[in-house]
């Protein structure tokens, strides 16, 4: 499994980034809403760091460190944010993250992705454990890994420092036997 895959959904197609994808990039996930919500997204989104993210995927995932996607809409193919599957092969395992752009939230779309990625990291990387992290102040990510069959495992206090704020982060995950029943 060396070429990054594309998953259809029933109303999303999960496939590469391209570069041509840069300038939404920068535009979704720059807004200080999607940026405040997530640990790792900039703001103010510096120019050329998407060209830089974008450029990085296939090798990253040919090393098997991430596999990161585009999420965008079956009807039309617009750009909707991103998600991803972090690797740690020694333990066959993958951290689930993801971020929507603001017009595509409220829709279900995160949580449709979320399950197909899910699904994908098990049936076909036959990953054992996926596990996935949110700010505590923001719930409605909870209930995307609720909706791909997450458990709630526990928080973690002051974990992360985001824009000079301790966030605590509450961790979920769920087993391949899980995934399976």
């Amino acid at each position: 499994m060396h070429k990054l895959p594309t998953i259809v959904t029933g109303r999303l197609v999960l496939r590469p980034f391209t570069l041509s994808d840069a300038a939404d990039v920068q535009r979704l996930a720059g807004e200080w809403a999607v940026a405040d919500t997530t640990s790792n997204v900039p703001h103010p989104y510096p120019d050329g760091a998407a060209e830089a993210w974008i450029g990085g995927h296939a090798e990253r995932f040919a090393r098997r460190e991430i596999m990161v996607l585009a999420v965008t809409l079956r009807d039309g193919g617009e750009l909707a944010g991103a998600i991803s599957l972090a690797l740690r092969d020694h333990d066959d395992k993958a951290e689930l993250g993801y971020w929507m752009g603001v017009p595509f939230w409220n829709r279900g779309y995160c949580s449709e992705a979320a399950r197909a990625l899910v699904t994908y990291g098990f049936e076909q990387m036959r990953l054992h454990r996926i596990y996935a992290f949110h700010f505590a102040r923001n719930p409605a990510s909870g209930r995307v890994m609720q909706k791909a069959g997450m458990t709630c495992e526990g928080a973690l206090r002051q974990h992360v420092k985001k824009w000079e704020r301790y966030e605590d982060l509450v961790a979920y995950g769920i087993l391949r036997s899980e995934h399976e029943k």
